[in-house]
C-alpha cells in the first residue's frame, strides 16, 4: 500500500480545512484520549476530535451516554497539554447542549478555556438554535449528522441511517441548515455512500466521513480502531491498520515470561552501588544478624 501522501506542515485552523474543501485536498481526523495518543495522531492528521468515544474506548461503557462534562475535560485536558498541531475539537457530550442556550454556551465555553479550537455537537435542525448561539460567542462548531450515537435509544441501535427518502431528504435539509447557522464542518456517520456524496457535493463547508462513502472532503476513525486495538467484531467502515491490541498483548506476555524465568533485569538493566559502599553495607549486614 503506498504512503506518498504527506501530512501538512502548517498549524490546522479552520480557514485552512475550508480551503482545502474547495482544492479537493482530503481531510483526515482521528480520536485522542490522553497525551499519548495524541503525540503520535498530531503530526500525522489534520483534526483531532476528543471523542465521547471515550466512553466505549476506554472507559468500559457500552455506549457514550454516560460521558460527563467532567470525564471529557479530563481527556481534553491532557490532549490540550500536547499543544497539538492538529485542530483541536472537543464532542459535547448527552445533555450537555440539550437544557437551554446558557447552559451549552456554559459548557462550550469551558471546553475552549481548556485548549479545545471547536466543539462538536450531534444533531439537525433541532440543534440549530444552540448552533448560533456558539457561534455567536465566537465557539466554532462541527456539526455531526446521520447515525448519531447519544440517538443511539431512539434509533433502535447503532444503524444505518438515511435509507429512505424522507429521511435522506431530511439529512440533507438539515446539513443545509446547519451550514447556514454557522458550523464550519459537518460529520457524516453511517448513511448511504451515494448520499454522502450528494451532502457533500452541495455544501461549502467540509464534510468528514465515517461510514459515509469515499467522496466526502475528508474521513475519521477512531484512533483505536485503525490500530486495531479493541476486541470485537468491527464496523463494516473501520479498517485496521495493526492488530494492536494482539501484538501489544504479545510483547506484555513476552516481558511477563522474562521476569518469572529470571532474564529480566538483567546487570545492564540494573543500577551498582558506588565503590566501597557495598563492603559497609556487608559490615553492617553482618552485624544486624539475628
Amino acid at each position: 500500500m503506498s504512503h506518498t501522501s504527506e501530512p501538512p506542515v502548517e498549524r490546522v485552523t479552520i480557514p485552512v480545512l475550508q480551503r482545502w474543501k474547495h482544492e479537493r485536498r482530503r481531510i483526515v481526523m482521528t480520536t485522542a484520549y490522553d497525551a499519548v495518543t495524541a503525540r503520535i495522531a498530531e503530526a500525522v492528521v489534520d483534526i483531532i476530535l476528543v471523542g465521547d468515544s471515550v466512553g466505549n474506548v476506554c472507559l468500559g461503557f457500552e455506549d457514550t451516554l454516560p460521558v460527563s462534562m467532567a470525564m471529557m475535560k479530563h481527556h481534553l485536558e491532557a490532549v490540550a497539554r500536547t499543544k497539538p498541531r492538529a485542530l483541536l475539537v472537543a464532542d459535547m457530550p448527552f445533555l450537555s447542549f440539550h437544557l437551554g442556550v446558557k447552559e451549552t454556551i456554559r459548557n462550550a465555553g469551558d471546553f475552549v478555556r481548556r485548549g479545545a479550537a471547536a466543539v462538536k455537537l450531534e444533531g439537525g435542525a433541532n440543534r440549530v438554535e444552540m448552533v448560533r448561539a456558539l457561534v455567536d460567542c465566537e465557539i466554532p462548531v462541527m456539526g455531526h449528522l446521520g447515525l448519531t450515537p447519544q440517538s443511539v435509544n431512539v434509533m433502535g441501535g447503532f444503524k444505518v441511517q438515511g435509507q429512505r427518502t424522507e429521511a435522506a431528504l431530511r439529512l440533507l435539509d438539515d446539513a443545509h441548515s446547519l451550514q447556514e447557522a454557522g458550523c464550519f464542518a459537518l460529520v457524516l456517520e453511517g448513511i448511504p455512500a451515494e448520499l454522502g456524496a450528494r451532502a457533500t457535493e452541495s455544501l461549502t463547508i467540509p464534510t468528514i466521513g465515517i461510514g459515509a462513502g469515499p467522496d466526502c472532503s475528508g474521513q475519521v476513525l477512531v484512533f483505536h480502531d485503525v490500530l486495531g486495538l479493541t476486541e470485537g467484531r468491527r464496523p463494516r467502515f473501520v479498517r485496521a491498520y495493526a492488530e494492536g491490541f494482539k501484538l501489544l498483548q504479545e510483547t506484555l506476555s513476552r516481558w511477563a515470561a522474562d521476569v518469572r524465568n529470571g532474564t529480566f533485569p538483567t546487570p545492564q538493566e540494573s543500577y551498582r552501588l558506588p565503590k566501597g559502599l557495598e563492603d559497609q553495607l556487608s559490615n553492617w549486614t553482618r552485624s544486624n544478624k539475628a
